[in-house]
């Protein structure tokens, strides 16, 4: 069998009369995953840098301080977004890997049974007995642990999650986001700076908000309408205090 025959066998096919706009791939859960991954850091990137200089420039109009500050909070903020995320996607990695150990092992050590159970499953779906045996046993023929592990566990092999890649997407996401409002602070004239930064962003949010919604196949007003608002909440509390800080003379 020619390598490009396998490859072709290994790779998952849209399921025969699949509608070309519905996700039949078993790879949805991944993309999803680097989405969630992604939409967050933005956004944390974009809200959190932005507060922060625009809090500090509330404060001060020094162009200094809010560098200082700026690189500091994306610098810090990726890291932290990283790790966290590294963190969390590695207990979920390893908790894959020890189901799909498992059931390895009880399809080696039981295998009528994992049939039985498999069968079980699918008769408790709505399948007649003999319809559900029938199914059992032609999965079971073609990939018995794929079989069971998407049918009891709702995993594949192939979705086990990166916890390197997922820390990588993360903070990758946080400094591009984070990039925006620190430049638009930084680079417009004294006067202007705020309310540059303040458009800036909240277009920024509006943009990742309705993205993310599009993609998730949902509609884009709502979410777009909470991030926005969220994040404009966000701004008008930092540079207020800022303000207030700076103007009875603490910084």
């Amino acid at each position: 069998m020619s390598r490009a025959t396998d490859a072709k066998k290994q790779s998952p096919q849209p399921a025969s009369g699949a509608h070309p706009d519905e996700p039949h791939r078993g790879d949805l859960a991944g993309r999803l995953n680097w989405l969630r991954a992604g939409v967050l850091g933005a956004n944390d990137g974009i809200v959190s840098v932005a507060s922060l200089v625009v809090g500090v420039a509330g404060a001060t109009s020094e162009s200094a301080p809010l560098l200082a500050a700026g690189v500091a909070g994306l610098v810090g903020g990726a890291i932290s977004m990283a790790l966290g995320e590294y963190v969390s996607v590695s207990s979920q990695r390893d908790s894959q890997r020890a189901l799909i150990i498992k059931e390895r092992r009880e399809l080696a050590d039981e295998p009528v049974a994992e049939l039985d159970e498999l069968a079980g499953i699918y008769e408790a779906k709505g399948l007649r007995p003999v319809t559900a045996r029938q199914v059992a046993e032609e999965l079971t023929a073609h990939d018995p642990l794929t079989a069971h592990l998407e049918a009891e566990l709702g995993i594949t092999e192939a979705a086990v999650v990166s916890p390197w890649a997922a820390a990588g997407a993360s903070a990758l996401a946080f400094t591009l986001g984070a990039l925006l409002p620190l430049l638009a602070i930084l680079l417009p004239p004294q006067a202007i700076r705020v309310p540059i930064t303040f458009t800036v962003v909240l277009i920024a949010l509006a943009v990742t908000g309705f993205t993310s919604a599009r993609i998730g196949g949902n509609s884009a007003t709502r979410p777009t309408i909470r991030v926005v608002l969220g994040g404009a909440l966000a701004l008008a509390a930092t540079f207020a205090l800022g303000s207030a800080l700076g103007t009875t003379g603490v910084v």
